[in-house]
C-alpha cells in the first residue's frame, strides 16, 4: 500500500512539472513575493517596491521608466513583462491595456502575478489562478498591491491601509512603510531575504542617467526592509550632498553650507558630510568655525588631511595660504 502511494505521488509530481513546463514557466525564476506599484498624484513620480525570500529580487521584479510607468512582475517571473509593458505604455496603451495584451499571449499566465501603473495613474493587477496561496491583489487610486505565497490573507489589506495612512509622506518613504506593514502582517511564508525600491520621474527625462530618482536594492539580508529604509535615508542625505556640490561649483557657498549641513544633521557621524561642511565654511570665510570640524575629521582618518592639501589646485578650497596652513595643522 505504501509503495502504491509513493508511485501515485511521483506520477502526480511528474504530471505537475510537465504541466508547468508545457505552459512556459518551468525555466522561469521564482520570485514569490509582495510588491506595490504606485504613482504620486501631485508630483507624478512612480514607484515599485518589493520584498521576497529570494536572492536579489529587485533585478527581475521591478521595472520603471520616467514619463511612462512602472511594472512589477512576480511569482514565476517572466522578466519580459517589464520592458515590453513599458514599451506598450510608452506607445500610449493604458496600464490595463498593456497588461491584457501581454497576458493574452503568455501560455504561463496562470503562474504569473503582475502590477502595472501608467503615467496617468491608471492601474492594473493580475493574479494567475495557479499562484501559491495566500495570493491576491488590490487595485486602488494610483496604486496597486500584489502578494503571493504569503503567510496569511492579512498582508494585502495591511498594505492598502498603510499606503492610505501614510499619504503625507514622499512616495518612496510611503512605499517603504507599506512594505513594512506587509511584513508585520505576516509577509512571505518562507521569510525574508531581499528587497528593492525604484522611483522614476512623472515626466520624460532628457538623459537616460536621470531616469531613476531612487534606485535601491538589498540583495541578501536577514532584515531587508529595515536595511532598505536605512539606505533610503542615506540616499536623502546624499541628495543634500549632491546639491551642495553643485552649489560649490557655482561658488554659492551659502547654499552649499545649507545643503551640507542638512546632510550632516541626518548623519552626524559621517566623515564625508562633516568634511564638506567644513570646506563650505572655510570657503565662505568662516575658517575659525571650520577648524574644529577639520580637527575631528583628521583625527579619525588622516587621509582627509592629505586630500585637503590637494583641493586648492582644483579650486575646491579657496582660502589663503595662511588659512590653509591653519587647517592643515589641525
Amino acid at each position: 500500500m505504501k509503495a502504491l502511494q509513493i508511485i501515485v505521488f511521483l506520477v502526480a509530481s511528474l504530471f505537475s512539472l510537465n504541466a508547468i513546463k508545457a505552459q512556459g514557466v518551468y525555466k522561469d525564476q521564482f520570485a514569490h513575493t509582495f510588491s506595490i506599484v504606485a504613482r504620486d498624484s501631485i508630483t507624478g513620480e512612480m514607484a515599485v517596491g518589493v520584498q521576497s525570500h529570494w536572492f536579489s529580487v529587485g533585478t527581475i521584479v521591478a521595472w520603471g521608466q520616467s514619463g511612462v510607468g512602472v511594472v512589477a512582475t512576480q511569482s514565476f517571473v517572466n522578466p519580459a513583462y517589464g520592458p515590453e509593458g513599458l514599451t506598450l505604455m510608452q506607445e500610449g496603451k493604458s496600464a490595463k491595456q498593456a497588461l491584457e495584451i501581454l497576458t493574452a499571449k503568455d501560455e504561463g499566465k496562470n503562474f504569473r502575478q503582475l502590477g502595472f501603473v501608467d503615467n496617468k495613474g491608471n492601474v492594473a493587477s493580475f493574479t494567475g489562478k495557479n499562484c501559491v496561496a495566500s495570493a491576491e491583489h488590490f487595485e486602488g487610486n494610483n496604486f496597486a498591491v500584489q502578494a503571493n505565497m504569503m503567510l496569511n490573507d492579512n498582508v494585502v489589506p495591511a498594505m492598502v491601509k498603510a499606503y492610505t495612512d501614510y499619504a503625507d509622506l514622499p512616495l518612496a518613504e510611503r512605499v517603504v512603510k507599506t512594505m513594512l506593514a506587509a511584513q508585520e502582517a505576516g509577509g512571505d511564508i518562507r521569510g525574508k531575504q531581499s528587497a528593492a525600491l525604484i522611483v522614476v520621474n512623472g515626466a520624460p527625462v532628457e538623459n537616460t542617467w536621470e531616469d531613476k530618482k531612487v534606485d535601491l536594492r538589498v540583495d541578501d539580508s536577514p532584515e531587508p526592509l529595515q536595511e532598505l529604509e536605512r539606505l533610503l535615508k542615506v540616499h536623502r542625505a546624499y541628495e543634500h550632498m549632491n546639491r551642495g556640490d553643485l552649489a560649490v561649483e557655482a561658488n554659492d557657498m551659502t547654499t552649499a553650507l545649507e545643503e551640507y549641513g542638512a546632510a550632516q544633521k541626518m548623519f552626524p557621524d559621517n566623515l564625508e558630510m562633516k568634511y564638506w561642511t567644513a570646506i563650505a565654511l572655510a570657503n565662505g570665510g568662516k575658517v575659525n568655525e571650520a577648524l574644529p570640524i577639520f580637527k575631528d575629521v583628521f583625527s579619525s582618518d588622516g587621509n582627509w588631511k592629505t586630500l585637503t592639501k590637494r583641493l586648492p589646485e582644483s579650486g575646491l578650497l579657496t582660502v589663503s595660504e595662511g588659512d590653509l596652513k591653519k587647517i592643515i595643522e589641525q
